[in-house]
């Protein structure tokens, strides 16, 4: 069995079709999967879910996504609520609802080789899991669960770890990354005798189209959203990443 997981494209259909292109040059896969948080941040959220409905994708639902789904603002700034709401907006009700009927997690293989495909860990869709967390970190957030590799995405930064004989598979993003390379990122896992191989790909994407795009979309700030876009790295990483 061979798995394609697309996570964190926030929107972004130039960085996705340019990932699914390098896959099909792959040779393809036997599933899609999606990683969560589709839409939010993005200049085209509704024809994102569209292509990946249109291929038959297997998804689960981020954090993002649940926001979106159910209309959350409590807690949570005003511009993100003006956010979810212009996203709802352009997705429709039969989208929306699709967003928040989609499970938190899925599972591929079997045990003792199973493989779970969530949004952030296991345990939640909205806490990073660090590739230096502390082992007590991901304890709390990874030793219930029972597959023996965990693929996930939310924190927009590919990494391999191995912990307490699990892999852990960060994603990272297909349409917004933020390790300080500006290609869009997913990967590839291959179901082998003793386990799943696992391949990280960067596919370059024009950059500067999805900036117009988010210009000329009506997205509420589109300029923090460009800049984000263009800077391709997590602020708090600035000293740590050139």
């Amino acid at each position: 069995m061979r798995i394609a997981i697309f996570s964190d494209v926030h929107g972004n259909l130039v960085g996705l079709d340019a990932c699914l292109a390098d896959l099909r040059a792959q040779g393809g896969a036997d599933a899609i999967v999606g990683g969560g948080d589709y839409c939010m941040d993005g200049p085209k959220p509704k024809k994102v879910l569209q292509r990946l409905i249109e291929l038959d994708a297997q998804c689960v639902r981020g954090n993002t996504d649940r926001y979106i789904g159910t209309g959350e603002t409590a807690a949570r700034d005003e511009s993100e609520a003006e956010q979810i709401g212009w996203q709802r907006s352009q997705l429709g009700e039969k989208l929306v609802q699709w967003l928040s009927d989609l499970p938190f997690s899925l599972r591929f293989g079997e045990p003792p080789h199973e493989l779970v495909v969530v949004h952030a860990n296991p345990t939640s869709d909205d806490e990073h899991l660090w590739p230096d967390a502390e082992d007590a970190d991901v304890e709390r957030l990874v030793a219930s669960e029972s597959a023996a590799v965990i693929a996930f995405g939310h924190l927009h930064l590919p990494y391999v770890r191995l912990w307490r004989g699990k892999v852990l598979v960060n994603v990272a993003s297909a349409g917004l990354p933020k390790d300080g390379d500006p290609r869009a990122g997913y990967a590839i896992l291959t179901q082998r005798r003793d386990g799943w191989e696992i391949k990280h790909r960067r596919v370059a994407f024009d950059v500067k189209k999805v900036a117009t795009q988010l210009r000329d979309s009506g997205i509420p700030g589109h300029v923090e959203h460009i800049g984000v876009l263009r800077r391709h790295r997590y602020k708090q990483l600035s000293n740590l990443i050139p």
